[in-house]
């Protein structure tokens, strides 16, 4: 008899516990949301984080509060989300270094991107550019590759930083189309445009949410996209595969995480309400204006286009002997 009392009991609070969590996935979101971003406030992925987290709200019903947490090529966010509770209440800004670089770069991590978070889809990308001071000669992409083939290493050119996605896209240009140039690193890319605009430097690796002011006002020459096909915002800038350099492609993106105990009936419908946000013609239309394309993705697309990135950044890092530790 005693058993019996002591199995119904245990079937009844598993029971209320099923149905409590029942109504909890139902009736999410319950408060804010907190929206965690590796980069300071006024950047391009602060940018699009405050964008998509505006429409997001509406329809989710609940405030999106953005948190910079900068520092250590988004590590400290990272680090941050990966501990956080797993209830759909923190959400991470994922880009390149957060789940492919940051692995291969360092041999130590307080995070595993593989194992800490739940992908909920991408957000938006932008290709990288390389481009010119106006007062180089350079106007033009052939003249710019022939220069440098003519002339290995007497050109310098500006990153936003070691192992960051502008750094690795010089890389993957220098190997493949066989060229040789100075890396100038900054400690970001606002420094180092400063620095191209003034004729400081005269190249310089770039990502057009960065720059696009610059580039509209013509305080900055675009001479080639690393992209499959030509930027939409920069139609008459060519692209690396048109000049015969076809594995040259390299973009800076974003997309959304969430700490990997959330529960699947709320990554669910966070990733399908952030579908919902990127194919808001309000939102699409932003994001382009700033030098974005809005990448309407879902988990599983997102997986599987995060782990073709980490398989091709992660043999470049190693043939180029590139690491930060």
């Amino acid at each position: 008899m005693r058993r019996h009392f002591r199995l119904a009991t245990a079937l009844l609070a598993l029971a209320a516990s099923c149905a409590s969590f029942g109504t909890s996935a139902q009736t999410y979101p319950a408060k804010p949301l907190r929206w965690v971003v590796g980069y300071p406030a006024g950047g391009g992925t602060d940018f699009l984080a405050r964008t998509t987290g505006a429409q997001l709200s509406q329809q989710l019903g609940q405030p999106v509060v953005v948190d910079n947490r900068p520092g250590a090529g988004a590590i400290i966010a990272s680090e941050y989300v990966a501990r956080a509770p797993g209830d759909g209440y923190t959400v991470l800004s994922a880009d390149n270094g957060v789940l492919v670089y940051n692995s291969a770069l360092y041999k130590k991590l307080n995070y595993e991107p593989q194992k800490d978070f739940a992908l909920l889809g991408m957000m938006g990308r932008s290709p990288l550019v390389i481009t010119a001071a106006p007062s180089t000669p350079f106007t033009d992409a052939r003249a710019l590759i022939a220069a440098l083939q003519r002339e290995p290493g007497k050109y310098s050119i500006a990153t936003a930083g070691v192992g960051s996605p502008h750094h690795l896209a010089l890389e993957l240009f220098q190997r493949e189309a066989k060229v040789s140039l100075l890396h100038v690193p900054y400690k970001g890319g606002a420094p180092a445009l400063q620095d191209l605009m003034g004729g400081q430097i005269p190249l310089m690796m770039l990502d057009l949410p960065s720059g696009v002011s610059a580039v509209k006002a013509g305080k900055v020459v675009p001479l080639l996209a690393m992209s499959a096909e030509r930027i939409p915002q920069l139609p008459n800038v060519p692209t690396a595969r048109e000049l015969g350099f076809t594995n040259v492609e390299a973009y800076t993106w974003q997309g959304l995480a969430v700490p990997a105990g959330t529960p699947r009936e709320v990554q669910e419908r966070l990733s399908t309400e952030l579908q919902k946000t990127m194919r808001d013609p309000g939102v699409r239309q932003k994001l382009y204006d700033a030098g974005w394309e809005a990448r309407p993705t879902n988990a599983p697309d997102m997986m599987a286009y995060v782990n073709a990135e980490r398989q091709k950044w992660h043999a470049l890092i190693k043939s180029r002997n590139i690491s930060l530790d």
